[in-house]
This record gives C-alpha cells, sequence and structure tokens, in this order.
C-alpha cells in the first residue's frame, strides 16, 4: 500500500460565520488530522475569506493553506475553482487524497479523491432556493458516483444517502463527529450576553442554534413558545437567512414576539456564554446528517429536547427528551420536561464524551489509507 504523506482538503464552502455545520466539522476534524498523524502534511484550499480567518487563527501552524480565488456564493467563481484549480492544486502539489468536506467534489479530481456525504436533506425538504437545489443534486450525485471513497457522519444519514441517491450502504463509512472543549476556553460573561440580547435577569433561556432554514423548523419553538411558563425566553441563534423574516412574523401573528429573540451568528466566546446561561437547548430540525448542537449541548451538561429523529437518537441516546417536530404541543411538553431534568448536568456530558475528534480523525485516516489501496490495485 503506498504511504499517505500528503492530504488536500477541500474547504471551498467555507463562508467564516455562516457556513453551520460544515463550517464545524472543518474546524474539527482538521486540527485532529494533524495531531493524529503529524507524519502527514495537510493542505487546505479554501475560499479568499475563509483562508484570510484560517490565517488569523493560526492554521498555518499545521496546515498549508491555498486560497482561491472564489467566495461561496459567486456560482461561477467557485465552480471554476473546484472543477478546474482545484484538481490542478492536487496535482501539482502531489497530493496522496483530496478529501472534499461538504458533498460537492471535482468531477475530475486528478488523484484519489473522498467526499463527506452530510445529508441529502435538501432533496427532499425545503431548504434552499430550486436552482440551488437542482444544481446541488447534481454535483452531490456525481460525487456520490466518482468518489474513490464515502465518510458520511451517522448510521441514519448513511441509510438516508443510500436510498435517495441509490447507492449501496458498503461504500458509506460513518465516522462520526466530535465535540472540542478547547475551542470553547473562554466565554463572555451572562450579564453581559443578558443585557446584549434583552434577556430578562430572572427568565430561564431555551437555546436553539442553527442558520434560519426551513428545514431547522424554528417555527415550531415560535409556536410553542406560548404554551411555555411565562418566564422562559426562546433563543434562535444562527446565521440570518431569508427563512427568519418569517419566524419575526409568525412570531409577532402570535403575540410572543417579547418571548423569542433572534441572534445573529455570534463567536465562539459568545456562544460559549449562551450555552452556560441557558436552562436548556431545544433543536426542532425536520433533517440532519449527525446533530453536532446536540452533542454540544450534552456536553456542556444542559438538558435537551430534540426532535424524534433517528439521527438525534444516535447522536443523544436516553440523555434527550424527544417530541414530534410537526407538534408545538410535543414540543412544549418535551422542553417543559427538558428544564425540570435534574439528571441531565451528568447524564449528557457523559454521553457527549463518546464522541471525539480524535476518533473522527483516526477513522477517517483509515478511509484515506483504504481508498489509497483500492486505487494501487
Amino acid at each position: 500500500m503506498p504511504p499517505l504523506e500528503k492530504v488536500l482538503l477541500n474547504a471551498l464552502y467555507l463562508a467564516p460565520g455562516a457556513s453551520g455545520g460544515p463550517e464545524t466539522y472543518l474546524r474539527g476534524l482538521a486540527p485532529a488530522l494533524a495531531r493524529a498523524r503529524p507524519e502527514v502534511r495537510i493542505l487546505l484550499a479554501t475560499t479568499v475569506s475563509g483562508a484570510r480567518a484560517l490565517r488569523a487563527e493560526g492554521w498555518g501552524e499545521f496546515a498549508t493553506l491555498h486560497e482561491l480565488p472564489c467566495e461561496e456564493g459567486q456560482r461561477g467563481r467557485r465552480q471554476l475553482a473546484e472543477q478546474v484549480l482545484l484538481p490542478r492544486l492536487a496535482r501539482s502539489e502531489r497530493a496522496d487524497v483530496l478529501h472534499s468536506l461538504a458533498s460537492i467534489a471535482p468531477l475530475r479530481p486528478a488523484v484519489t479523491d473522498v467526499v463527506t456525504l452530510h445529508d441529502v436533506t435538501f432533496m427532499h425538504t425545503p431548504t434552499f432556493g430550486r436552482l440551488t437545489t437542482a444544481g446541488m443534486s447534481v454535483l452531490v450525485r456525481s460525487a456520490a458516483r466518482n468518489a474513490a471513497a464515502l465518510i458520511t457522519g451517522s448510521e441514519a444519514a448513511r441509510e438516508e444517502v443510500s436510498s435517495v441517491l441509490g447507492i449501496e450502504q458498503a461504500r458509506l463509512t460513518v465516522v462520526h463527529h466530535g465535540y472540542e472543549p478547547a475551542r470553547a476556553a473562554n466565554a463572555t460573561d451572562a450579564a453581559t450576553l443578558r443585557a446584549r440580547f434583552d434577556l430578562d435577569a430572572a427568565s430561564r433561556v431555551v437555546l436553539c442554534v442553527a442558520a434560519k432554514r426551513p428545514h431547522k423548523n424554528q417555527e415550531l419553538l415560535v409556536r410553542a413558545a406560548a404554551q411555555l411558563p411565562p418566564d422562559v425566553t426562546i433563543v434562535l441563534a444562527g446565521h440570518p437567512e431569508p427563512y427568519e423574516q418569517e419566524l419575526r412574523a409568525l412570531a409577532a401573528s402570535l403575540g410572543v414576539q417579547e418571548r423569542v429573540r433572534f441572534v445573529d451568528y455570534v463567536p465562539d466566546a459568545d456562544l460559549e456564554g449562551l450555552w452556560r446561561a441557558s436552562a436548556c437547548a431545544a433543536f426542532p430540525t425536520l433533517g440532519e446528517g449527525f446533530g453536532l448542537p446536540v452533542l454540544e449541548a450534552l456536553a456542556h451538561g444542559l438538558p435537551v429536547a430534540a426532535s424524534d429523529l433517528a439521527v438525534l437518537r444516535e447522536v443523544g441516546g436516553d440523555a434527550v427528551h424527544y417530541f414530534d417536530p410537526r407538534s408545538a404541543g410535543s414540543a412544549a411538553g418535551a422542553i417543559g420536561a427538558a428544564l425540570a431534568d435534574p439528571a441531565a448536568a451528568s447524564a449528557g456530558p457523559a454521553r457527549a464524551a463518546r464522541f471525539t475528534w480524535e476518533a473522527a480523525a483516526d477513522a477517517t485516516c483509515e478511509v484515506y489509507e483504504r481508498a489509497l489501496a483500492r486505487r494501487a490495485r
């Protein structure tokens, strides 16, 4: 088997602070790969803004950053960078493996390629516009069909991807994501955050961390707000998208606008502070590939209420209170149960400790090595 010496990570989707789960995946996996295999050189191709942000955070200490002339949202430039410049870079750098981290990959990668398919929720649940959905569907299907190896974050995602794309489950290796507490060492104090987001000092915060997109289903929490005790305030924290305006209008129409706070993407210190200031976390999603925010909430010892989906049960196990993601009453009941759950402080961290980026890095390197071995035959 040829030795694994150089890996090129494709992060051409990176818009710092707006990329959601795939950004968290990158930020957890890449440093863990460098720690797990110090003899392997890590290269990373990303956007102009992505490279700027990662350089400022010191990523040049463990990875060689390549800035390609595009930004997420610039369709033409992104396609040129991903389909032409990225394979050219992989070839010129003599990379052993090109790993595309967010479901889309070059059609002709020039080297052994691995693709992480997080989920295909967007193909059956309204998430993006029609044009974006159609274009992504073509690219994701091509990536799944052509890659030397495929990774997904959960057994539930593997079953969904296999079913929707019509590929054998055996082609997909499940590599669970992890949680990295070192990134959350500093935290903005609770008093500062309560003042900033207009939260009463006595209110109990129910925190939902997710981009405001239809499939994240924050509407359910807005509808559940009126059924929760009057001292409970729901905080919806995440990158704002057009769906947020629908949520604001719904809150106003239901008369619960004072019970719901809309918070944009926040830096790590503020997010850590919000976790610590919250009484409960709630996740009403209609579909996920893994469910990293659930894992983060558990790691912080928060009681959690979440949609009764196979993927979230895979992550949360018995440490989560589950609800029907189509029923506001069910969500309110689960949130109430979570708020009254004294065992969560120990059950959550114990559950979260099963998932580490170190384990994810080891398993990912094994996928690289198997893919190289198959190509060498």
